[in-house]
């Protein structure tokens, strides 16, 4: 720390010199004439014409030698050499530039060349400084090749360091920026597609007086005026239905949702999800739309249909394998879920470890027998379908065997990604199924869904035949980016207090 405030100091003192020159540190704007990347792109016909270009950026490196310097400029486009004299800026922009430092911000005036080593840079002719850094950065050594490739040593690669001060990691780290430059082109590509199918976008409440759409813990607030707790939302399923009864045939939104639950590499209680309906559609054209999504996704950020994660090649190309869950546990567990007994099911999960809340029920306990047995073998991408009925009120009962629902979980890297139904529409089966909720809630169940009287009057005027899905876009821009902990996929992630 006595290092960091010692650097401070100095640079405080650079900082008061540069007013004493009579230059305002943190001037309004300047006008730039090209982007790093621009520059690169046009830099033979720069050269040959002499041209006059102006760039600015953070410096991110120096080598001073006397009455000459050297310095690397980096925009949100690329990094580039500078290279000053004395005898050309004169001696105030020279004491100016000498009063900078690493990760200060400057703009630069001057005419592009390649030096004798044939690197292309920037004569400078003039210097602005346009935000003096008062605090250092860390400074990652680096060592460039005889042919320009360069070798990063001492990274910032302290994750919860990272994580909590974003600014220095995407200041620092390429690989950082490329990563959510990778996400946004990820979301782009997802809304992209549904509007091509004709989906409309929205936007719902973030507080609501009910929540619901999911089982999970809210987070709870108050409303001062109103007086009344309110809740963040943890799904927008339940609204974005409502759109549908009142016709919006297809719609979609990207919320950020909020559970008030674990912390781990895959979960993050904010976390991004996209969720859309199309009426007139069941789960099987939700499938459709999942893998062609997925893939198209993985193209806007990678270029092609097959992933690296973690050292394991991945292959999104549709169509995906369809697999019941009742299929998976006789594929993966060697387990007949029509026949095992009540207490083998007690016994294979007291072996894992895993406990059901509140009272026994077999579907509940057959979807935990799921989970134990057989998600750690789903690598390649899956829909596990046909869940039990009990595994949600807001789906409905399978067509041809009324103990399950036409619902599906998509699978890859063993993680689940993603959750769709065949979305009930009967408002007196809704009812009853969420009065059963209240009621295993009641029974000690931690995570149960209440009861929506509006949601309900709103199917009882009508809710179309309706296919619905929802996707979470933060574990999809893991996979995509080949990211191990949520926390780099999530700008800002959650943290306890320093």
């Amino acid at each position: 720390m006595s290092e960091i405030n010692d650097q401070m100091k100095a640079r405080l003192d650079k900082l008061a010199r540069i007013r004493e020159l009579g230059i305002n540190p943190y001037p309004y704007s300047f006008e730039r004439t090209h982007y790093v990347k621009d520059l690169f792109a046009s830099f033979d016909s720069l050269e040959a014409e002499s041209a006059v270009v102006k760039i600015c950026g953070r410096l991110i490196a120096f080598r001073r030698q006397g009455k000459t310097a050297f310095a690397n400029l980096k925009d949100s486009s690329g990094r580039i050499q500078i290279y000053c004299r004395q005898d050309v800026l004169g001696d105030k922009l020279y004491e100016l530039f000498k009063c900078l430092d690493f990760g200060d911000f400057v703009g630069i005036t001057g005419n592009a060349f390649k030096t004798h080593t044939g690197e292309r840079s920037v004569n400078v002719t003039g210097v602005e400084i346009l935000s003096k850094s008062i605090r250092p950065l860390p400074v990652p050594k680096e060592k460039i090749g005889p042919n320009g490739e360069k070798t990063v040593f001492d990274e910032f690669k302290d994750l919860e360091l990272r994580s909590r001060q974003r600014y220095l990691d995407l200041a620092l780290n390429d690989a950082t920026v490329e990563r959510f430059r990778k996400r946004t082109a990820i979301v782009q590509s997802i809304r992209q597609y549904l509007i091509d199918n004709g989906f409309f976008e929205v936007e719902t409440p973030t507080l609501q007086a009910i929540y619901g759409g999911a089982s999970a813990r809210p987070f709870i607030t108050k409303h001062n005026t109103l007086d009344m707790d309110l809740y963040l939302r943890i799904s927008n399923e339940l609204y974005l239905k409502r759109l549908v009864v009142g016709g919006f045939e297809k719609v979609f939104e990207f919320v950020k949702d909020f559970r008030n639950e674990g912390i781990d590499r895959t979960h993050n209680p904010e976390f991004t999800q996209v969720e859309f309906y199309e009426s007139y559609a069941d789960y099987n054209r939700m499938m459709e739309h999942f893998e062609q999504i997925y893939s198209r996704a993985a193209l806007a950020a990678t270029g092609s249909m097959k992933i690296i994660y973690e050292g394991t090649e991945i292959d999104l190309t549709p169509p995906w394998e369809r697999l019941t869950m009742y299929g998976a546990l006789k594929k993966y567990a060697g387990i007949d879920a029509e026949t095992i007994s009540d207490d083998e099911i007690k016994a294979i999960l007291k072996k894992h470890g895993a406990e059901i809340e509140g009272q026994y029920i077999r579907g509940l306990a057959l979807s935990e027998l799921f989970e134990v047995t057989c998600e750690r073998h789903l690598i390649q991408p899956v829909f596990i379908t046909d869940h039990p009925r009990e595994s949600t009120p807001l789906c409905k009962v399978h067509r041809s065997n009324p103990a399950l629902v036409e619902r599906f979980e998509p699978y890859i890297n063993s993680w689940e990604i993603g959750n769709a139904y065949s979305e009930l529409n009967d408002p007196i089966l809704q009812r009853q199924l969420l009065i059963d909720q209240v009621e295993r809630g009641r029974g000690g169940e931690d995570e149960t869904h209440p009861m929506d009287e509006d949601f309900i009057r709103a199917m009882e005027y009508g809710m179309p035949p309706t296919g619905g899905v929802g996707i979470g876009v933060d574990r999809m821009v893991m996979l995509l980016t080949d990211t191990p902990n949520i926390r780099d996929a999530i700008l800002f992630p959650l943290l306890r207090p320093e």
